[in-house]
C-alpha cells in the first residue's frame, strides 16, 4: 500500500514527517531517508493498531492543492 507522506522542516532542522491520511501518524529524521523509513515504521505501527480498533484507512482519495491568502 502506498501513502501520501508530507515531508516539512522543524524548527530544530529534522525533517517531519507526516501521512494525512492516518490521523496522528507522525515521525522526524536528521535527513529525509531517515524521515521516510522512521514514518514506514509508524504508519505500519498506526495501521496495526487500526486493525485492533476497527478503524480502516480510505480506499481511495484523491491529492490536490488549494490556494489560500496568508
Amino acid at each position: 500500500m502506498k501513502l501520501p507522506v508530507i515531508l516539512t522542516e522543524g524548527e530544530d532542522g529534522y525533517i517531519i514527517a507526516e501521512i494525512p491520511v492516518l490521523p496522528g501518524c507522525i515521525s522526524q529524521g536528521k535527513t529525509k531517508e531517515e524521515a521516510l523509513a522512521n514514518i514506514k515504521e509508524a504508519a505500519e505501527l498506526c495501521l496495526e493498531s487500526m486493525d485492533e480498533e476497527g478503524w480502516t484507512v480510505p480506499k481511495e482519495y484523491a491529492l490536490d492543492q488549494v490556494e489560500v491568502s496568508a
